[in-house]
């Protein structure tokens, strides 16, 4: 068999390439990023432009038809233009670009279109584009909150595309409209959303009562802004004393900055706090990092003192400040008020958190068990739109077989498309949205006071303390909130491909080559230490097994995600340096071997 040379040996339209890749991190909806937080993600761009440009002849692999160099270089210059249309994030679903670069794929390949295998699928991007291009796509991962997020791209979409919603008030306008793609499973999950929102609201909706505005009005919070407190070790102050990075809660160009101003009563030994606009903080930070001072005495708080009074429990905090919902779409800054202390939650998500992460991590704090990156009512608002989960199903069943569904009792994991495999697609969707709110409402949220909203805690590849943060509303409607963050889940959802073979399993990147031979095998592999991601990822592990182990059970097998067989250079768990180095060199022999 003669290797004909491919496009991407040659030459490649970068400049397209990287401007639609830059473009890449400010797109938003419909992004498959956007389902569901996954780290290091590679832009679409990249995969697209790559898979493509592995899969189509260069011409000069065919000198009957292109004898001379120009003639080559003309139909590079055609295949290019084909390639630059491809990689616009706007031609994701346009028909009429993919079918020309499917044909090209299929005049390369003599028709017969090869397997395309991610073994190191992360968060699915490379099988979503393969797919896209129309070859069957198949990946595979260690870690389990990958292959679900992969799945939830590559898997379900097809399954269901094409479908009416079958909640009852869009069920009654389907004349009017054609749902293309997975658009009725989108709209479904949207509306079974808010149905667990109204649940939720009904139960612990006291625990978030409106703001008083400045006129007497009732506001909405969108969140309440904390700082850490700890004892001052100075004897003339006895009280606590907080631990704040920064005051500012707004910094937008064009608008005056708002700053919490704290009031020092050195009679009372208290500190109280005001929101001024205009000027600038009255006082500096007083923690910078992880060493703070008494904003009281001006005394210095070492950062041993901190870690230790944290891990004995004896770290508080206190609120500063309430922004509530103005209008239109504008943000109210108020003073501090009270709120209600929930009752302990039912259950709370167990496990230990990494003791050691590139970047930082929270447990020399104490804060050394996934439970305690939340506060109490933060713990309650998870809990409650977990549970919920397995209340909406039987509404979701009744809904879908009203439409005719079949009532096979087929799972979706078991290759089901009936009642039962749509209700597990439609709690699958909605255990992401409790995912991406655990990362909003969560004692590591940063205010961000240059766009006046909420920011997960995964700003970097880590997991480090934050000192003031920001408690978020769940019933809200700006920034943060449950509405919100489905809405981004039923976006990304939307804009999923209609169709194609898909397959994503739990597997080690060996065992899934071997599981798909003969594939043309395209991946982003790991690189020594430069990312944990089964540490990171056990972060929404232990929301999604509770919440899904019903509907994936072999993913939700473990308690934690897989440690000991992820191929990284991890000097902590291997004991030194040298072990962490020979397990991941080790590893990708045996990978690159059986590869070859």
């Amino acid at each position: 068999m003669t290797y004909k040379r491919k496009l991407i040996e040659v030459a490649l339209p970068l400049d397209a390439i990287s401007r639609e890749s830059a473009r890449d991190p400010r797109i938003g909806r419909g992004h498959p990023r956007t389902l569901h937080l996954w780290w290091a993600r590679r832009p679409v761009a990249v995969a697209r432009a790559v898979l493509w440009a592995s899969l189509v002849d260069d011409p000069s692999a065919h000198p009957d038809r292109f004898p001379t160099e120009e003639d080559q270089a003309e139909e590079r210059r055609r295949l290019f233009g084909i390639l630059e249309r491809l990689v616009v994030w706007e031609n994701s679903n346009n028909a009429e670009v993919l079918d020309e670069a499917r044909a090209e794929i299929e005049k390369s390949c003599g028709g017969e279109l090869p397997n395309v295998l991610d073994p190191f699928c992360g968060g699915g991007t490379i099988p979503l584009e393969a797919q896209r291009l129309g070859v069957s796509a198949f990946g595979g991962d260690l870690n389990p909150v990958a292959v679900l997020i992969s799945k939830a791209l590559v898997e379900i979409p097809p399954r269901f595309a094409g479908l009416p919603p079958v909640d009852p008030s869009a069920r009654a306008e389907s004349g009017l409209k054609t749902w293309e793609r997975a658009q009725g499973l989108a709209e479904d999950i949207g509306y079974y959303g808010r149905w667990i929102r109204d649940r939720a609201f009904e139960r612990i909706g006291h625990l978030y009562p409106d703001a008083t505005g400045p006129d007497g009005e009732r506001l909405t919070p969108i969140a309440w802004i904390w700082a850490r407190t700890v004892r001052s070790p100075d004897p003339a102050w006895p009280g606590h004393v907080p631990l704040v990075a920064s005051w500012v809660l707004r910094n937008k160009n064009g608008s005056q900055k708002v700053w919490v101003e704290p009031i020092i009563d050195r009679d009372a030994k208290t500190v109280s706090y005001r929101i001024r606009e205009g000027g600038e903080p009255a006082y500096p930070r007083t923690v910078t990092r992880g060493k703070g001072v008494c904003i009281a005495t001006g005394a210095a708080i070492p950062g041993d003192y901190i870690k230790s009074e944290s891990r004995a429990g004896r770290m508080g905090s206190q609120m500063m400040a309430v922004v509530a919902e103005g209008r239109p779409r504008g943000r109210v800054y108020l003073p501090p008020i009270g709120l209600k202390e929930p009752c302990p939650p039912p259950w709370r998500p167990e496990g230990r958190n990494p003791k050691k992460l590139t970047g930082g991590t929270v447990y020399v704090y104490g804060l050394d068990r996934w439970w305690k990156l939340f506060t109490p009512r933060q713990l309650v608002a998870l809990t409650t739109f977990s549970d919920l989960l397995a209340q909406v199903r039987p509404v979701v069943e009744a809904d879908a077989q009203a439409t005719g569904l079949a009532d096979d009792g087929v799972q979706l994991r078991a290759g089901g498309s009936g009642v039962t495999a749509y209700a597990d697609a439609v709690l699958t969707y909605l255990a992401f949205g409790i995912d991406r709110c655990a990362s909003m409402w969560s004692n590591l949220t940063r205010w961000n006071s240059a766009g006046e909203k909420l920011q997960h805690l995964f700003g970097r590849q880590a997991i480090p303390m934050v000192w003031d943060f920001a408690e978020a509303n769940p019933f809200a409607t700006m920034s943060g909130h449950w509405l919100g963050q489905v809405k981004w889940v039923r976006n990304a959802l939307s804009a999923a491909i209609d169709a194609g073979i898909g397959e994503v399993v739990q597997r080690t990147a060996v065992s899934r080559l071997r599981e798909v031979p003969m594939s043309v095998v395209c991946t982003d592999p790991p690189y020594y230490d430069n990312i944990s991601y089964a540490d990171l990822s056990d972060f929404f592990y232990v929301w999604l097994r509770p919440n899904l182990r019903e509907i994936w059970p072999e993913e939700t097998a473990t308690l934690l995600t897989p440690k000991s067989e992820e191929m990284i250079a991890n000097s902590y768990r291997a004991g030194t340096k040298e072990k962490a180095k020979a397990h991941f060199e080790e590893g990708m022999a045996r990978f690159l071997r059986q590869l070859a």
